[in-house]
């Protein structure tokens, strides 16, 4: 439970330092956010490691949850174009992530037999 309440924080940190690297554009003290945020994710991530998950699933879930959070925010508060593309996009990552994590389970199962 611990290692993914770490994998959200990691996903929260990474996404508010992605936000933040759009928003530094126009005030720069942003930038402070963006390495902080940054550093926050990739520590939290390697905790998250520490504590026995998969690097395929930490990853694909982090990757997959900042790419999908960082559309749908960046459209809210950036006024950036969500189109039906984008959201078909958006559909296969998710499944490309559920996919990895699928996998994963059947191959721990098989380990345990």
């Amino acid at each position: 439970m611990i290692a993914w309440l770490l994998l959200l924080g990691a996903i929260l940190s990474e996404v508010t330092a992605t936000l933040s690297l759009r928003g530094a554009l126009d005030h720069p003290v942003l930038y402070v956010v963006v390495v902080a945020g940054y550093a926050v994710s990739f520590v939290l991530l390697a905790q998250v490691l520490k504590r026995g998950m998969g690097l395929g699933v930490a990853y694909g879930l982090w990757g997959a949850c900042g790419v999908v959070l960082t559309a749908l925010l960046s459209a809210v508060l950036f006024g950036e174009a969500f189109t039906a593309l984008k959201i078909a996009g958006i559909v296969l990552v998710a499944a490309g992530v559920a996919v990895v994590e699928l996998g994963s389970r059947t191959a721990r199962a098989e380990e345990a037999r």
